[in-house]
């Protein structure tokens, strides 16, 4: 990183020395991160696969740009908001990256955080720390940043498709329910996500892989954002990192929750959930369904290994659109991952695998003769 880049972060996260993984747990699921050491591996791998970059080439935006790109941070600009605080909507040059008028230029994403709590300032400092020095198709890009005297705020490339979250689960006009090839196709991509996370280089546990951090650009190709959350995978012989619990209800692996032991296997639990909803069109947790429902993966666990039941719990947005036989692999494929013990749950190089092999057999498109449901 640049010295200057590398001054005003250090500087930033002095004040945060005495709150090192000082984590807990709110009432809706939305947990407080503690900060994260900087992802200082140099070693890289093909570029079309994932990278450490040696530096960041992260460009520091003064308040003042970003209030103009937003047009100041208007409330028809926002994309999102959640308990960092909100994304705004913004343009600015392709070049020079400064402000532009809006609709020229590149379309940017900026969060701002809450000038309130630590959490806000926990998850920048993740957020810096790991997309600063990460590249690979499948994680959100990170354009640049904002530390201005209270100012925090993340400027991000935009995904104009928004959130998976919204495309299953949104019932409206704008969000079309995605088809299962589509469906498919998001899964693998962020499989490829946690795969590059979870690599020799990167040695990096998500923490909350979950749909509403599944982003997708124009082509519904699949980017992990949100990295508040994230920590440096286990070191030497190490099995695991030891932290306060933290993610989100429904999607943190069991032994995790009961433990505090944290591993990549515990990413590899969360992406069975959001597979689960994936092929559900279900959310994880749900009060408003019938009883013995409420929990997705308690409910839908019995019916994901037979051949007559499996069409029960199949979203019915989607009927007609895959076979038995795809519909099975990927049911299999994510009671595996949702497996108990965690040594029994794939590791996600196995996990992209099994979803390439689907979409190079052909299993993956529609064949209406051997459709089922």
């Amino acid at each position: 990183m640049g010295s200057c880049f590398s001054s005003r972060i250090k500087a930033a996260e002095s004040h945060l020395h005495h709150e090192a993984d000082s984590n807990c747990v709110d009432k809706t699921g939305n947990e407080t991160s503690g900060s994260s050491s900087k992802v200082s591996s140099s070693v890289s791998v093909p570029r079309t696969e994932g990278q450490i970059l040696q530096s960041s080439n992260l460009k520091n935006f003064s308040f003042t740009e970003l209030r103009t790109a937003t047009r100041n941070f208007r409330p028809d600009s926002v994309l999102g908001e959640g308990g960092f605080g909100c994304v705004f909507k913004g343009w600015i040059d392709e070049i020079s990256f400064t402000a532009s008028k809006p609709g020229t230029g590149m379309v940017i994403a900026v969060k701002r955080l809450n000038q309130e709590g630590l959490q806000g300032h926990h998850e920048w400092l993740a957020e810096i720390n790991y997309l600063g020095q990460l590249y690979h198709p499948n994680l959100v890009k990170l354009v640049g940043y904002c530390l201005e005297d209270d100012h925090r705020l993340l400027v991000y490339e935009f995904m104009p498709k928004g959130s998976l979250e919204n495309h299953l689960f949104r019932r409206s006009s704008y969000f079309q329910p995605l088809s299962w090839n589509f469906r498919m196709k998001v899964a693998l991509g962020a499989a490829k996500g946690l795969a590059f996370l979870h690599s020799d280089e990167a040695k990096v546990i998500y923490r909350d892989f979950k749909t509403s951090n599944i982003l997708l650009d124009s082509n519904y190709d699949a980017k992990l954002s949100d990295f508040g959350l994230a920590k440096d995978g286990p070191t030497d012989d190490k099995s695991h990192v030891s932290t306060r619990v933290m993610g989100t209800y429904g999607y943190a692996a069991p032994e995790y929750i009961a433990t505090g032991h944290l591993t990549a296997r515990s990413d590899v639990y969360s992406f069975g959930v959001v597979l689960l909803e994936m092929l559900t069109g279900k959310r994880v947790l749900d009060n408003n369904r019938p009883s013995g429902e409420h929990n997705l993966v308690d409910w839908a666990k019995p019916y994901l290994t037979s051949k007559r039941k499996i069409f029960q719990v199949m979203d019915a947005r989607i009927k007609g659109q895959y076979t038995q036989e795809a519909a099975l692999k990927v049911a299999y494929l994510a009671l595996q991952c949702l497996s108990i013990e965690p040594k029994s749950r794939p590791k996600m190089p196995a996990v992209v695998k099994v979803l390439e092999q689907l979409q190079e057999s052909g299993d993956n498109r529609e064949k209406s003769s051997e459709c089922i449901g």
